[in-house]
């Protein structure tokens, strides 16, 4: 079975970066799940499932390292599973499917309204932010607290080489936020005007670790050097459940030519590029993390994946991230 259409344009525009964000990525690989069970053809419960399980590893193959993608396409495809255990007809499978994708997609949503509320607490009237990269639940945060009248500034970089920071900066200045824009390159020159650095993740580990946009870690590096705090904004669907028994977490490396031209490339002369989309902060360079569940300091991270995946065994994990998922996890 190919992916229905719609669902491999989703897809496509995943791997390609038109769809861009953690908590994007994910509600918009629920929807390819989405789309795929409305449009399956399949006669028999066990073929219906084998097609979304199909599916499901089309979809996370497409941005290895955004932990918020498998884990959209676990809860979907746990619920395909449990279904299928009771199930008499592929109809029954088929509405436990699409209601499973549609609760995650509702879930991502309000997540990032509710973390937008928390944060904004710890956020004060005349406070001057720093922001990098384009994450919907960190712009939550400040929007909300620009909603509620506190007068606040951000400092947006550019965020090379794809240029999410353009995205943020619209999205503020559409607010009424006050923003300026900042080479990568200037973090460290302009932090000390910063009262907060908050940023986003695409996954957090089981130790607090961040995974996030390449940059991050500089980031939060000058900001330590400062005495800046750092906040990170992260629905709890971007833990890392297979952090917990020693897993790491896969740093993708893009294509060269968002970096450099083919032709500029040949003119320089034989030299290796390299393009890694993400890189890891030490939990040490983490104040606190924002989730829809309440604040945390990195160490609680294991705690939100504990409330999420339930106290897990090594081999429940491993099972849980082939879809042999028999039971319901906590």
């Amino acid at each position: 079975m190919t992916l229905p259409a719609d669902a491999r344009t989703i897809a496509e525009n995943i791997r390609n970066m038109r769809i861009r964000g953690a908590s994007l990525i994910a509600s918009s690989a629920a929807e390819a799940l989405e789309i795929t069970a409305q449009k399956s053809s399949a006669k028999t419960v066990d073929e219906f499932v084998s097609e979304m399980t199909e599916a499901a590893h089309v979809l996370i193959q497409t941005r290895p390292t955004a932990v918020s993608l498998p884990n959209a396409v676990r809860y979907v495809m746990h619920r395909i599973g449990v279904a299928k255990n009771s199930a008499r007809s592929v109809e029954e499978v088929r509405s436990a499917a699409t209601s499973a994708a549609r609760k995650f997609i509702d879930n991502a949503r309000t997540a990032s309204d509710r973390i937008g509320e928390i944060g904004a607490r710890r956020i004060r009237d005349g406070d001057v932010l720093l922001t990098h990269c384009n994450s919907k639940a960190a712009m939550s945060v400040m929007k909300t607290a620009w909603s509620e009248g506190k007068k606040i500034e951000v400092l947006v970089t550019e965020t090379r080489p794809r240029f999410q920071g353009h995205l943020t900066a619209r999205a503020l200045a559409d607010a009424g936020i006050p923003v300026t824009m900042i080479l990568d390159d200037a973090v460290r020159y302009y932090m000390q005007d910063v009262d907060k650095v908050i940023v986003g993740a695409d996954a957090i580990t089981a130790n607090g670790a961040l995974v996030n946009k390449i940059g991050t870690s500089m980031v939060a590096l000058a900001a330590h050097e400062a005495k800046v705090k750092v906040f990170v904004a992260a629905e709890s669907f971007k833990f890392s459940p297979e952090t917990m028994i020693g897993e790491l977490v896969t740093i993708e490396e893009r294509d060269t030519s968002e970096v450099i031209s083919e032709s500029e490339l040949k003119r320089i002369g034989p030299i290796k590029v390299r393009n890694p989309s993400f890189d890891v902060t030490p939990p040490e360079y983490i104040d606190l993390i924002i989730t829809e569940r309440g604040i945390i300091p990195p160490a609680g991270a294991v705690i939100i994946l504990e409330q999420v995946f339930g106290v897990l065994t090594p081999e429940e994990l491993r099972e849980y991230q082939t879809y042999s998922l028999q039971e319901e996890v906590a």
